[in-house]
């Protein structure tokens, strides 16, 4: 992506979420960006967010993880989606990106576990809310949908009665 800052135009490497959050051509944008100097390049890395742009420096201190893999990580998912990974140690859902084999989601998950904002990480209803979420997304539900259906449920309800309830909410949309 090249961005014009009074007639001189920068390269950019931006994840899909802030490439898809951008305005139309010729209009103005305000980006957080990092810069990276190398012996052979220097690269500049643009976010629509200062949260995504700290997820991004925390990944690329990762032994292993180079700007390439931060921003897989970051089109493949948000950062709230990431963080609420990380908190449950779901290496699964990192696999499911592009780029990312099970040694490298284990390694993510190790290296960010406590790092990461907590209040997006554990969805609502506690620890059996994540229960609850891991069985709608092994009925079928996408995990924005399963998500949304666990906000409402309350943290000491039985993990039964707390899939039935949502069921219920997903079937009400």
């Amino acid at each position: 992506m090249l961005v014009d800052v009074g007639g001189v135009a920068y390269e950019l490497d931006v994840p899909m979420s802030t490439f898809y959050a951008l305005p139309a051509t010729g209009e103005a944008v305000m980006l957080y960006t990092h810069l990276v100097v190398r012996e052979d390049a220097h690269s500049l890395y643009g976010f629509a967010t200062g949260e995504e742009r700290a997820v991004f420096r925390q990944l690329i201190r990762i032994s292993g993880v180079g700007a390439r893999t931060a921003l897989a990580v970051l089109s493949g998912m948000s950062v709230a989606d990431l963080a609420q990974a990380v908190a449950l140690q779901d290496a699964g859902r990192l696999v499911r990106i592009p780029g990312i084999g099970k040694k490298t989601a284990e390694r993510l998950l190790l290296e960010l576990k406590g790092k990461l904002a907590e209040g997006a990480a554990e969805p609502a209803g506690g620890r059996g809310g994540a229960d609850v979420l891991h069985a709608l997304v092994a009925l079928g539900y996408s995990e924005k949908e399963a998500l949304a259906a666990v906000k409402g449920l309350a943290p000491d309800i039985p993990l039964a009665e707390a899939i039935r309830a949502a069921l219920k909410t997903l079937v009400r949309r």
